[in-house]
C-alpha cells in the first residue's frame, strides 16, 4: 500500500515538468498523510472550449464514491489495487472516466521486524518529481457538501520495495501521462500497460527514523537518512 508520501519540489519545477501553464503553489510537504488535501493534475475542458488540457488542484486523500452515504469512507479508499480496480464498484466508475496524475517525489513504506516497524524511504534517482496513478470522484449531498477526493492505485513491488513490503504505489512513466489523463479512453487495451512496478534501476531506498511515524511532523527530517 502507500500511506504516506513527499512532495518537496517548487511550482517552477512542477509546471515545467508537467506542463502546466500556470506555476502553481505548493508548500513543501515531508510527510503527507490520508484525509489530507493532495496535489493533483487532471483533465479539464474549460468553459467555451472543447479542448482538454491539465488542471492543478488539490484533492481529498481517500476517494469517497459519488454514491456513498458516508463520506467517512474515504478514510479507508486511501489504495486501489491495480489488478481489480476496473471491476471494484468503488472504482470503475474513475478508472474510465476521471484519472488523475497525484504528485510526489517521495514515499515511506515500513518494514515489519520482531523489533517492531523500520521506516523506509523511497524515491527515483535524481530526486524527481513523478506521478502516481491516480482516480478521482465528486460526491455531494443534499445539503450542499460537496468532497472531491482521490486515491492513489498500487501494484506489486519491484526488487527495491520487496525486501520492504509485497506492494508498491503505481508510478507513472511521463510518456503515459496524456494516455492516463485522456477522458475519452474508457477501456483502451494500453491502460493496464502503464500499471506496473517502476524499475529497479531507477528508484532509491534508505532507512528514516521514526519521525514520520506521527503525521503531525512535517519537516525535512523525516527523510534524513537514519544513522548507523
Amino acid at each position: 500500500m502507500c500511506g504516506r508520501f513527499t512532495l518537496t519540489q517548487s511550482g517552477e519545477t512542477i509546471a515545467r515538468m508537467f506542463d502546466l501553464e500556470e506555476v502553481p503553489t505548493i508548500p513543501p510537504r515531508y510527510n503527507i498523510a490520508p484525509t489530507q488535501p493532495i496535489a493533483v493534475i487532471r483533465s479539464s475542458t474549460p468553459p467555451g472550449t472543447q479542448q482538454p488540457e491539465r488542471e492543478f488542484t488539490y484533492l481529498t486523500w481517500g476517494l469517497v464514491p459519488s454514491w456513498a452515504k458516508d463520506p467517512g469512507i474515504g478514510a479507508r479508499m486511501i489504495n486501489a489495487r491495480a489488478e481489480t480496480v476496473a471491476e471494484k464498484p468503488s472504482f470503475r466508475a474513475a478508472f474510465k472516466r476521471r484519472r488523475c496524475l497525484i504528485l510526489a517525489d517521495g514515499f515511506y513504506e515500513w518494514q515489519r521486524s520482531p523489533e517492531g516497524k523500520q521506516p523506509y524511504y523511497f524515491h527515483l534517482n535524481h530526486h524527481e518529481p513523478f506521478a502516481f496513478g491516480g482516480l478521482w470522484e465528486h460526491w455531494e449531498n443534499g445539503n450542499g457538501d460537496v468532497i472531491e477526493s482521490c486515491t492513489i492505485l498500487t501494484t506489486t513491488a519491484n526488487d527495491v520495495l520487496t525486501p520492504v513490503h509485497d506492494r508498491m504505489p503505481v508510478i507513472l512513466s511521463p510518456d503515459g501521462y496524456d494516455l492516463w489523463l485522456d477522458p475519452t479512453v474508457e477501456t483502451h487495451q494500453d491502460l493496464p500497460t502503464l500499471l506496473r512496478p517502476y524499475a529497479d534501476d531507477a528508484m532509491v531506498r534508505y532507512p528514516v527514523s521514526s519521525t514520520v511515524n506521527n503525521p503531525r511532523h512535517d519537516r525535512p527530517e523525516c527523510i534524513h537518512p537514519l544513522e548507523d
